[in-house]
């Protein structure tokens, strides 16, 4: 059965729309969880006795965690796996809230709604039967690895601005460690102090601080930064701190120097982007701007020639 032009647009109108309210739900979550916590640091930073967290996003974000925790808790995932998932989203960021379970019940839900939208639309298309069930099998495939991309994507963006906001952490830990603060005094006071211009950078130094006052040996807690977040800048930082307490070395020498180097790798790696450039600017050249100075230079002679030859 073959449906209408009309028909057809209504439905391509009407999945661009459910996508499109999907998106901004996500979108207003993420904006309400980001103020949700800015609002939290204030008040513990007023002194302020905060009474537990609410709700976590709007209704649907709420029924797809739920969903999600709900399979994490039957046992059909591996403990393996769902340690796997933790990792995933721990170096993107995500420790807490139920940043596992929306990664699980997106996927399941992803895997369930895009091949009936795709069955659908196939059958508005009046498709073959082997084309549908292809079409549908790919939607589902997407659907399942949408949300690995979607992490993967988010843990490269956590990981730039770790890398952006580390050096300015390390100058002010510099600046602490030569008040004579120690070394879990200079990491909280920190985290602190960066909390609003590098909130990954804070999230990281104040999980640090908490293991620090848990974790008997230090230099399990300082190693712990670099494994979760697989940074190498963040491995040297608990590698330099672990020398310092073993060996006694100066603090703010150490620290001093490692943040003049990792503001040195952070050139040298602008310094590589630039140099890309060129390259990068031949082709729009050579399809954009050749074109245009070839009809200013020969545009003239060309018309002459017409000219020419036509008398």
């Amino acid at each position: 059965m073959s449906l209408s032009p009309a028909v057809l647009l209504l439905l391509a109108g009407g999945l661009l729309g459910v996508l499109g309210g999907l998106a901004a739900a996500l979108r207003n979550a993420v904006r309400a969880d980001r103020l949700a916590r800015r609002i939290r640091a204030v008040r513990l930073a007023r002194g302020a006795v905060v009474t537990g967290a609410g709700p976590e996003g709007p209704v649907v974000v709420r029924a797809i965690a739920a969903l999600g925790n709900a399979i994490g808790r039957s046992g059909l995932l591996s403990a393996r796996t769902l340690a796997d998932f933790e990792q995933t989203l721990a170096a993107s960021g995500f420790r807490r809230g139920n940043g596992l379970g929306l990664f699980i019940g997106s996927k399941l839900v992803l895997m369930a709604a895009l091949p009936l939208i795709a069955l659908l639309l196939t059958r508005a298309l009046a498709l073959a039967t082997l084309s549908r069930a292809g079409l549908a099998l790919a939607a589902a495939v997407i659907g399942m690895l949408a949300p690995d991309f979607g992490t993967r994507w988010l843990r490269r963006r956590y990981v730039r601005r770790l890398q952006r906001g580390l050096p300015d952490a390390l100058d002010l830990m510099v600046i602490c460690s030569e008040a004579g603060l120690a070394l879990e005094a200079t990491i909280n006071r920190v985290a602190i102090e960066i909390r609003h211009a590098h909130p990954e950078v804070a999230q990281e130094l104040d999980l640090t601080a908490h293991e620090l006052r848990i974790i008997t040996d230090s230099r399990i807690a300082l190693q712990n930064a670099g494994a979760r977040t697989g940074l190498e800048d963040l491995k040297r930082l608990g590698t330099t701190l672990i020398q310092t307490i073993q060996f006694g070395t100066p603090l703010s020498q150490a620290l001093r120097t490692l943040a003049a180097e990792m503001r040195q790798e952070m050139l040298a790696r602008f310094e590589a982007r630039a140099a890309r450039l060129p390259v990068l600017l031949t082709l729009p050249m050579i399809v954009f701007i050749l074109p245009c100075v070839f009809l200013v230079v020969a545009g003239p002679a060309i018309l002459q020639v017409v000219r020419l030859a036509s008398h």
